[in-house]
């Protein structure tokens, strides 16, 4: 524990600490805990394939023509 005048003259050096040992810090005022410093957890980079799995609907073929007259064929 630390207070929270103490956090604020060394927090760049607590933040430091807590990203290299991955302690947590809990900051208090007047005694009573208020907060606390958090190492976060990186986060895994999404893979790409397969993030869309149960996202996209298949509508069918969209290549092949329609049969139906354009208004730009209606010359």
């Amino acid at each position: 524990m630390i207070a929270a005048g103490q956090f604020k003259a060394r927090c760049l050096s607590l933040i430091d600490q807590v990203s290299q040992t991955h302690q947590v810090i809990t900051i208090t005022k007047r005694g009573k805990p208020v907060a606390r410093l958090v190492p976060l957890e990186e986060e895994k980079p999404r893979r790409l394939y397969g993030s869309f799995a149960g996202h996209v609907v298949e509508e069918g073929d969209i290549v092949s023509p329609t049969g139906e007259a354009w208004e730009a064929e209606r010359g």
